[in-house]
């Protein structure tokens, strides 16, 4: 137990701070602070001994020197059961400090102003805050550290009822938290400077990514796996972490995992677009001048794979979209005769309309009540849009380490095409191969995406060959795969995917190049007539 006699109170956040000192002050407790927390307490009438008066020394160096003091962390550190260290104390003069009440200089908020300079980031980073919450977190045993106001209520009232003392459990508890406290401070201190200090170009020596747990999940990607979803402190994109969900269900693990891809994906198109997400996949994406438009284009790509999808939108959502959205009957009387028509299958058993959840960047007042008609409906929005995208690294974990990246944000300009085959695109061929270029960035690899226009209507995902994922996306346009534009992810490694691009009656092909059979896929193409185009920009996604 940890008898509380002195307390060393010096906050940045200076949320609860006159109430928690004043009922330490009713228990008995003797107060030290510096700095502004010592002029609010005095302020508000409470006695309050200076920490230079209890040190004998004085603050200096503006500011930067105030706690750095033998008789502050000997007063912290000192261990009570040893006679040593009691004996030394005595010797110096050293009274313990029993409580440290301490909260951290405003880096984050400081480097999140748009302003912000590297001196006023460097005169933030807080020195002497870290070393006495260390200090107390160590000596749990005999020191209770509070780094958090939400916990002053707490432990006034276990003093209350224990004449003044904190349990060891409870110091435990607090000098965890204490620790967690000072390593997401540093994470965002290192992390912010590495962006300072570190080229683009190149990656940094150590990244240290500090999550915090927001929301427990019902179970992870199978019921018998626990979940969580954590944000990135100090990470720079909010993306899905940011969004906020106006209705629905509990979101699910992978509820949460298409939401991203969905968003990820809609951000890539400027135009109204519409991207239909399945097992992170898209299923259907198509661009229009309306987003309703664009909606209805990309549910009749795939309406049998669309059952239990999460849909993006690069729009504010309006009325004349939601009122179709998730509309079985409009759907099942309308979209579905147009894909059995024009992809040739009429056999194929198509499911209910029915939507996971949805994000987009706003809804209409009108088109948020109408979506509020499907209870189950998850409805996220992210209002900032693309704030922050691309300045974030990319993490994928694995057992015993991580792979990291820059995010894939980069495509080809339409000068940046090179012209590899006799025949030559037309300027509507070129439009919809740069379309369909981005689609492919979403698509599983092996990738292969067929597209009539600004509209997907086969998608090969997923494969271990690139000739299996051009005979799945032949199959799934049926029909509509004539006169389509073909887009991979990667090079073709033999002619075999150009015979199979010319069987589905695809007209202009697009790919990055870069095999060592492209003069053979090339004299391929020249065989049948096909325009060819190397993007020289490979988008894998495994």
């Amino acid at each position: 137990m940890a008898k509380i006699r002195r307390a060393l109170l010096s906050v940045s956040d200076k949320s609860g701070l006159v109430d928690f000192a004043r009922g330490l002050i009713d228990l008995g407790v003797e107060i030290l602070s510096t700095g502004g927390t010592k002029r609010s307490l005095e302020e508000a009438g409470l006695p309050v001994i200076a920490v230079e008066d209890y040190t004998g020394s004085p603050e200096m160096l503006d500011g930067r020197v105030k706690t750095l003091h033998p008789r502050v962390h000997g007063a912290i550190l000192g261990v009570r059961d040893n006679p040593e260290h009691l004996l030394q104390m005595a010797e110096h003069a050293i009274d313990p400090i029993d409580l440290v009440c301490v909260n951290l200089y405003p880096f984050r908020e400081t480097v999140a102003k748009p302003d912000v300079t590297l001196e006023d980031a460097v005169e933030n980073i807080d020195i002497g805050g870290p070393a006495m919450i260390r200090s107390a977190a160590k000596n749990f045993r005999f020191v209770a550290v509070l780094c958090n106001p939400a916990r002053y209520g707490d432990v006034l009232a276990e003093m209350r009822e224990s004449d003044g003392e904190v349990s060891e459990e409870t110091c435990r508890l607090l000098a965890l938290e204490a620790f967690k406290h000072t390593a997401q401070y540093d994470t965002a201190i290192s992390a912010w400077l590495s962006r300072q200090f570190v080229s683009r170009d190149g990656l940094p020596p150590v990244v240290a990514p500090w999550l915090e747990k927001v929301q427990d999940l019902r179970y992870g990607e199978n019921p018998h796996q626990s979940g969580a979803f954590y944000i990135e402190v100090g990470a720079q994109e909010a993306g899905l972490a940011g969004a906020e969900q106006l209705h629905g269900k509990e979101l699910s693990f992978n509820n949460i995992l298409d939401l991203s891809a969905a968003l990820d994906a809609a951000r890539d198109f400027d135009e109204p677009t519409a991207v239909i997400i399945k097992h992170l996949n898209p299923c259907g994406l198509a661009s229009a001048t309306t987003l309703r438009t664009a909606f209805e284009d990309a549910w009749s790509v795939d309406p049998m794979s669309a059952f239990g999808s999460v849909i993006g939108f690069n729009r504010v959502v309006d009325a004349e979209t939601a009122e179709i959205f998730g509309n079985a009957d409009y759907l099942a009387a309308t979209i579905l005769p147009r894909y059995r028509t024009e992809s040739g299958d009429v056999d194929a058993t198509v499911l209910a309309a029915f939507v996971e959840a949805v994000i987009a960047p706003g809804y209409d007042p009108e088109a948020l009540e109408i979506l509020k008609q499907k209870q189950n409906l998850r409805i996220m929005v992210l209002e900032d849009w693309l704030g922050g995208r691309g300045l974030d690294l990319e993490f994928r974990r694995m057992p015993g380490g991580a792979l990291v990246q820059t995010p894939d944000l980069k495509f080809p300009a339409p000068e940046d095409l090179r012209i590899v085959t006799k025949a030559q695109p037309t300027p509507e061929q070129l439009a919809a191969m740069l379309f369909a270029d981005r689609v492919a960035k979403h698509v599983k690899s092996n990738a292969i995406v067929l597209c009539a226009g600004k509209r997907i209507v086969g998608c090969g995902a997923g494969q271990m060959s690139r000739i299996d994922s051009m005979l799945l996306a032949a199959r799934k346009a049926g029909k509509r795969s004539a006169g389509t534009v073909l887009a991979s992810d990667a090079m073709f490694p033999a002619r075999d995917n150009i015979d199979a691009a010319a069987k589905t009656g695809c007209v202009a092909i697009i790919q990055p190049g870069g095999s060592i059979r492209d003069d053979e896929v090339i004299a391929a193409a020249d065989e049948y007539g096909l325009p060819m185009v190397f993007t020289g920009l490979r988008h894998f996604w495994h």
